[in-house]
């Protein structure tokens, strides 16, 4: 996690950890301007299987638009600290919805989701009574995307390393 921190740092990144129970919330905000640029939040559930990581929204702000494009973006960031944080947690998969607003939209979230390591597990699109609980728990239709935490962090580890 401390690596995630230094080099959020080196980007004029502040990540911000809160928890309350199985609830989180982490945000990120601007070194330089103090303002808040984006942030996420999910819980810790248990399952049948274990802990599940259960990331319910990342939202970024207007201005992450006009920021210098880096290697990591904001969003990335917070992802890092939501998977560090599901691994601490003793999570061994993490689960999103990549939610269908609109086509375009939700194809490109698809796509991002696929590239970070997720893979499409089941398409959300109210058709089935097992739909009905997918929409009640994630508050929309699209696509239910998972993730083997650990793999996530061996692919993503190196990218987090400080640069001295």
């Amino acid at each position: 996690m401390e690596d995630i921190l230094e080099s959020s740092r080196a980007q004029n990144l502040d990540l911000k950890l809160q928890k309350v129970g199985p609830f989180f919330r982490i945000t990120a905000t601007s070194l330089d301007t103090r303002k808040e640029l984006g942030r996420a939040e999910g819980l810790i559930r248990v399952w049948f299987d274990g802990k599940l990581l259960h990331l319910d929204s990342i939202r970024l702000r207007r201005e992450t638009m006009n920021m210098k494009r880096s290697i990591f973006g904001v969003g990335l960031f917070l992802g890092a600290v939501a998977i560090r944080h599901g691994f601490d947690s003793g999570c061994s998969t993490a689960q999103l919805l990549a939610i269908n607003d609109t086509e375009l939209y939700h194809s490109k979230l698809v796509k991002f989701y696929s590239r970070v390591g997720f893979k499409a597990v089941h398409e959300v699109d109210g058709s089935s009574l097992g739909d009905l609980f997918h929409m009640l728990t994630w508050g929309g239709r699209g696509t239910r995307m998972d993730a083997n935490i650990e793999d996530l962090l061996i692919k993503w580890c190196s990218r987090f390393k400080p640069t001295h």
